[in-house]
């Protein structure tokens, strides 16, 4: 009797099951093994369920939604388009419509974005040549389906891409607009670092008995970025920032700034400091501006990016080495999404916070967010600006402690 020899076991992206010209444009992409995100999602996409996924912005959430429609794509499904992807930033969806096009198993499979900041008419163009893919910001997407360029009625697969970042900035009238537009019968995902209560009500509403994929760990920040801070008043900031990048020799780093017109001046500054290496990225910007500096940034041909929140989220740049915050944002939720731009794929990184002596309960705030203690540096010449003394030590400050009333109980602070 012969026995049967047994097949070797499958093994990477062999092992979910994918067609075979879609496993050609993965290897020719360079992408062997799927990542804890893909290899949860993918079988349940591919079984037709709806799904709420949540999981670290770089840990390849794109190639995540985008693989399960790409595999039942087929060229003769006629004109679409069938796939529905929103996004907060236009920034996102250039990034999603590049993994799109690298991705697609087929010259026909076709991804068209639309998002505002660019002239309407090419976007009407892509569009009538037929689109499977469509990316899109819900603004622009409204847009043209008020002018009639873009039909939903064939689309079978919707993606809500960093939902929770789309509620934040006000688009949930736009998108539930969007989804009613959509057919009934669709298989719809939502994919987000955070699902807080308005993300859950959404989904609720649109999606039929989601499955639940939660990859983000308790503590949300990543273990492997070391953050630190520096106390410094206010119109010291810029000489601290020479003295960190003389110091830490970043590969690559987001200087985050408040407000566009401090990133404007910061960069001003820094072009005559150091010349040729810095960049500065905000909304007021044209988008073919904004276009050009995301891929000179992308390439390394810069290397310090001043930036306000425009970029806080979904820009997946793999070398960033630093992330300073020149300026603490209000939002405590926006400070766990800029440190997240580094430490990608695994690699360490470094987010280096400048803190005045006023916004001591902001830092609290957010140590208290993080569940863990910020650690302080010091800098020579910097020193005299915040004296911090052990609980025991300290006399009682006149006025408002910096920390105020929830510093951590190892330090008191005073002027």
């Amino acid at each position: 009797m012969t026995t049967a020899l047994l097949a070797e076991p499958q093994s990477g992206f062999d092992a979910l099951q994918l067609k075979s010209p879609l496993l050609d444009r993965l290897r020719h992409a360079k992408y062997s093994t799927p990542t804890p995100i893909q290899a949860e999602l993918i079988p349940h996409a591919l079984e037709g369920r709806d799904i709420i996924g949540q999981a670290q912005t770089g840990t390849g959430k794109t190639a995540a939604f985008l693989l399960p429609f790409l595999n039942g794509w087929d060229e003769e499904d006629g004109a679409g388009p069938h796939c529905l992807v929103l996004c907060p930033t236009r920034e996102l969806a250039v990034q999603v419509n590049e993994e799109a096009r690298k991705l697609a198993p087929g010259p026909e499979c076709r991804c068209v974005p639309i998002y505002g900041g660019t002239r309407i008419g090419g976007q009407f163009i892509a569009l009538k040549k037929g689109a499977s893919i469509v990316v899109g910001t819900p603004g622009r997407v409204i847009d043209h389906l008020q002018r009639g360029t873009l039909r939903l009625d064939k689309v079978r697969y919707v993606v809500l891409d960093e939902a929770d970042r789309m509620l934040d900035i006000g688009f949930r009238p736009d998108i539930e607009r969007i989804l009613r537009r959509c057919p009934t019968e669709r298989q719809t995902m939502l994919l987000s670092a955070t699902v807080p209560g308005p993300v859950l009500r959404l989904a609720q509403r649109y999606m039929k008995d989601p499955v639940n994929i939660n990859l983000s760990p308790e503590q949300p920040t990543v273990e492997r970025i070391k953050q630190s801070f520096y106390t410094v008043d206010e119109d010291r900031k810029f000489d601290l920032l020479l003295r960190v990048l003389v110091k830490e020799r970043p590969r690559q780093c987001i200087i985050f700034t408040a407000r566009k017109r401090t990133a404007d001046k910061l960069y001003s500054r820094l072009g005559r400091k150091l010349p040729g290496l810095a960049e500065a990225m905000h909304g007021d910007l044209q988008q073919s501006q904004r276009e050009r500096i995301m891929a000179d940034f992308r390439s390394a041909k810069v290397v310090i990016l001043v930036a306000t929140d425009v970029v806080g989220r979904g820009i997946d740049v793999t070398n960033i080495s630093h992330i300073i915050n020149y300026d603490l944002p209000d939002d405590i939720e926006n400070y766990v999404h800029r440190i997240g731009r580094t430490g990608r794929i695994g690699r360490d990184g470094r987010a280096i916070s400048f803190v005045t002596p006023e916004q001591g309960q902001l830092l609290t705030d957010i140590e208290v967010q993080i569940n863990k203690l910020i650690d302080e540096e010091r800098m020579p010449g910097f020193e005299a600006y915040l004296p911090r003394v052990k609980v025991e030590e300290a006399p009682k400050p006149p006025g408002k402690p910096v920390f105020g009333r929830r510093a951590p109980k190892r330090y008191s602070n005073r002027l």
